[in-house]
């Protein structure tokens, strides 16, 4: 069973920069997608950034350009680094898992995973 633990969520000003953590654990095998994905309050949760066992990345239009997913040598945690925040970028964070490399469809791919509970990011202006 992979549990997720989210972390590094709070409260930032608009232009700020944060950065997100998920740490697995339980991971029994080396193939594995992990991405990032937020809910907003009213809204639908929708994909950020997703990375897998083989280092390919993938970022929603949303993220491109301000937010970098990455993750340490030993491949147990996976960070996102937000820059440039806006108050648009408000909401929960979640970490997502699933046991296959990552696909062009990651977003939807991750869905039926293993998920964490989430941190909350809170962009204010």
């Amino acid at each position: 069973q992979v549990q997720l633990v989210e972390s590094g969520g709070g409260s930032v000003q608009s232009g700020g920069s944060r950065r997100l953590s998920c740490a697995a654990s339980g991971v029994t095998y080396s193939r594995y997608c992990m991405g990032w994905f937020r809910q907003a309050p009213g809204s639908e949760r929708e994909g950020v950034a997703s990375i897998d066992s083989v280092g390919r990345i993938r970022y929603a239009d949303s993220a491109k350009g301000r937010f970098t997913i990455s993750q340490d040598n030993t491949k147990e945690t996976v960070y996102l680094q937000m820059n440039s925040l806006k108050p648009e970028d408000t909401g929960t964070y979640y970490c997502a898992f699933v046991y296959a490399y990552c696909s062009d469809s990651w977003s939807t791919q991750l869905r039926p995973g293993y998920w964490g509970l989430g941190t909350q990011v809170t962009v204010s202006t």
